[in-house]
């Protein structure tokens, strides 16, 4: 069958509620580019060359409400495989950005066709251009197309496409995301369960109000305590924390692979007063008990003014340097970080008043802006519902895997919601797997093993009924080797036989076990 990339041979998609402003399509020739390892999130890197594919872009709105979204396809004119790959957003972009796109590229070298949306956000990297309306009113058609709206608009304009220029729709359709990617993959299995018949939401973006107060928690705690540490001192303390820690799992690879009993093993104060050679002066230096304070408060998570839980700490061994950042002079002398992050996100979202002054925030102005956001993001981005029966019932599978390290979205988010499913759904196991992957930082990056075969692992899940339990990483050791090890789904945990003979540099004498 010859395929005919022009405009005139698309079918306009059927959408109820949209109006299709345009339609583009051309043929795009010798496109070649690099895709770094850990770019794909659950799938191997790779360098693409002299690929073809039809780009179709599409833009359309919803009457009333003044958007104006776009959907970008990308549907390879040679050895495609009958198959849908949707690539997911990150940060505050729902897509159409530049790892989108080397996701993309890895997609159609697979022979997937391919899509993704900018949800009418266009390509701003936060949400500063278009949140407020005017003073005091939120824009909530733009949040609602980010939440949630677009990503079932996506699916049904990606598959119609695909029916025009192949004679059929996709025979499986896929997600593959991470962050914003992994917490818009986790609504499709909550609001649209037939979008996709696989999902990996990978390091989900889930729980939006809890997550953004994890974030600025610990910038509050220095101001409020007035503790500002040294960055190095920080990584310092992770350091020995990772010297503690590394063997509790039975294996030393410099990771730490049990983060609870990493907490239980661990105490920071013991090494107030430790001199070490601080990496950014070149000097020596002590760690001060505001450093202790600071981990305490990152790892422990962000609480309410009276001292309740209020939502998850990061696990020992991201980098609290990032988490907690602080400004230091050449002698050493430390100060508070720019209030910024929690400026922008309590005059947006909060008194929606972009001039108001928040430099004086307290714990209970911080509790109120965890109780006004929960409110704010409730139908649009906080992507917590429990009770994804209907995902379960239409057949679909859904893969989870987190960094132990990651930075930006504290793992035990991603257990707590798992745990949530767990508890709501029968036989969650069946159709639903988490893995948590030591040393891996936010999707990729970090000194462990990138889960890169656990997209082909969901396909046979998906179309052949193989369930996966170990899925392979290489890990890279502190003396530069690598070590091949295996992750396991929750609550299996991952166990080395000691007395096996790993010469091979395989897996073999890797188990999961209860």
């Amino acid at each position: 069958m010859t395929l005919d990339c022009s405009p005139s041979s698309f079918v306009t998609p059927t959408l109820m509620g949209a109006e299709f402003t345009s339609l583009q399509a051309s043929l795009v020739t010798n496109y070649t580019a690099q895709v770094p390892r850990g770019f794909r999130f659950s799938q191997p890197g790779l360098y693409v060359e002299n690929l073809e594919y039809c780009s179709v872009i599409v833009t359309y709105t919803h009457p009333g409400e003044n958007d104006y979204i776009t959907v970008e396809a990308w549907l390879p004119t040679r050895n495609y495989n009958n198959r849908l790959q949707s690539i997911g957003g990150g940060g505050w972009q729902a897509g159409r950005y530049i790892i989108t796109y080397l996701g993309m590229a890895g997609a159609i070298a697979d022979g997937y066709a391919t899509v993704t949306t900018d949800a009418g956000l266009g390509d701003s990297f936060t949400y500063e251009p278009w949140a407020l309306l005017s003073p005091g009113n939120l824009n909530q058609y733009s949040l609602q197309n980010l939440g949630h709206v677009s990503l079932n608009d996506e699916a049904i304009i990606a598959k119609s496409l695909i029916k025009s220029f192949y004679g059929q729709e996709p025979e499986f359709s896929y997600w593959n995301g991470c962050s914003q990617g992994g917490r818009q993959g986790s609504m499709l299995a909550q609001q649209y369960p037939t979008a996709y018949n696989g999902i990996i939401a990978a390091a989900p973006a889930i729980d939006w109000a809890g997550l953004i107060m994890s974030t600025i928690w610990p910038r509050l705690f220095m101001h409020k305590e007035q503790q500002f540490p040294a960055g190095c001192e920080l990584t310092e303390l992770t350091s020995l924390a990772v010297s503690v820690c590394d063997p509790l799992d039975g294996v030393t690879d410099g990771l730490i692979s049990e983060p609870d009993a990493c907490r239980r093993a661990f105490d920071p104060s013991k090494y107030i007063g430790t001199t070490f050679n601080c990496s950014t002066t070149g000097q020596d230096r002590e760690i001060s008990a505001a450093a202790v304070a600071v981990a305490n408060a990152v790892w422990m998570g962000a609480t309410h003014a009276d001292g309740r839980f209020l939502w998850h700490g990061f696990d020992i061994g991201a980098d609290l340097a990032t988490i907690a950042p602080t400004n230091c002079t050449i002698d050493g002398h430390c100060t508070a970080a720019p209030l910024d992050t929690i400026a922008s996100v309590s005059n947006y979202w909060v008194t929606k008043d972009i001039n108001a002054n928040t430099t004086d925030l307290t714990h209970q102005d911080f509790d109120t802006m965890y109780r006004v956001l929960k409110h704010v993001f409730a139908s649009s981005l906080q992507t917590n519902e429990p009770d994804i029966t209907d995902f379960r019932n239409a057949g679909g599978k859904i893969i989870t895997f987190h960094g132990l390290n990651d930075a930006a979205i504290p793992p035990n988010n991603s257990l707590a919601y798992y745990k949530q499913v767990m508890q709501t759904v029968d036989d969650t196991f069946d159709f639903y797997r988490y893995y948590t992957v030591p040393g891996l930082e936010h999707c990729f990056g970090g000194k462990g093993g990138q889960p890169e075969n656990l997209f082909n692992q969901l396909r046979q899940w998906v179309e052949n009924g193989t369930a996966p339990v170990e899925t392979a990483v290489t890990v890279e050791l502190p003396d530069g080797t690598n070590l091949d090890e295996i992750l396991c789904p929750y609550p299996l945990k991952a166990k080395f036989d000691a007395s096996c003979n790993n010469s091979t540099g395989t897996t073999t004498c890797w188990s999961c076990v209860n």
